[in-house]
This record gives C-alpha cells, structure tokens and sequence, in this order.
C-alpha cells in the first residue's frame, strides 16, 4: 500500500475487514454497533422499505405495481434477498414519497455521527430542514454558514511580525 492510501485509512478511520460476499478484505467505518456484513445492511434496508410501505397503508403487490415489477420480484428487496440497486432506492423513494436519506440512515447510522445521540441528533435536524419552506431554507442556510464560519481556527496572519 502506499505512503498516500495509508494516511487516507487512518484518516478516515477505516478498519481492515472480511466480508463473506468478498474474496479479498475491505476497508470499512466501524458502525455503532461495530462492523456490519453487507448483507446485514441490506436486511436493514429491506425492513426498512417495508416499514415505508406499511405506513402508507399499501399492499407489496400495490407497490410492486407502482415500480413494475411482479409482487415477488418487488418482495425479495423487503426479504433482502435481492439487492437494490440505488436508482431502484431512487424511484422507491418518489413513489412513497419519503427521503432515501431515511433508508440509508436506518441501515448506516453511523454515517451520520459517532455515538447514536450524535447520529440521531444530525438525522433529527436534516428531517427538520427537509420540512421547511423554502424561504425559511434560505435564512438557515446563511445562519449555518455563519456558525460554520465562526467555528474554523483563525488563520494566521502572513503579514504578522515574527519574533
């Protein structure tokens, strides 16, 4: 491995590991709950696309009808025993009229901070943002700029006597 790959993996705190869908080991984040197999991802996923479906009050063949697919195709997404693909995530999420953010965060909380209190937090504020009229979006976004601004490090400066 390079001097370069060695510094992004400890950068990024990522942990060499097997998967049992890889013959070669991978680089992943360590979750909330240590590091879940892909296929445990995909089960999170599948629950919750069916948690979604549910509480719009549709069938699986409702569903299935709406992307074109048969009602057993549709199901092997819910059972995880199909992938989805992220332009399928895309279209599940128009039809049911919810933000993919919400399926990605139910399977990789830890995507969104590093103790649940920190991920649910930034997921609670991004669900918040999400419901706001856009004038109100303006307004947030110049305050979080700000904040932003205000909590970077003074730069020094070049033209500052030296001792």
């Amino acid at each position: 491995m390079s001097k370069n790959l060695d510094s992004y993996i400890a950068e990024l705190s990522l942990v060499k590991t097997a998967d049992p869908e890889n013959e070669k080991p991978v680089y992943r984040r360590e979750g909330l709950d240590g590091i879940s197999t892909f296929e445990e991802l995909d089960a999170r996923l599948g629950e919750k696309l069916r948690e979604c479906r549910q509480a719009k009050d549709l069938s699986r063949a409702d569903l299935a009808t709406l992307v074109g697919l048969s009602e057993q195709v549709y199901g092997r997404y819910e059972r995880s025993s199909s992938r989805m693909q992220v332009s399928r995530l895309i279209h599940l999420s128009e039809i049911l009229g919810i933000s993919p953010l919400g399926m990605l965060f139910a399977a990789a909380p830890h995507l969104w901070g590093k103790t649940p209190e920190e991920a649910d937090t930034r997921f609670r504020m991004i669900r918040l943002l999400d419901e706001l009229p856009t004038d109100t979006m303006a307004s947030i976004v110049t305050l979080l700029e700000t904040v932003s601004v205000l909590q970077q490090p003074p730069k020094k400066d070049p033209t500052a006597e030296r001792p």
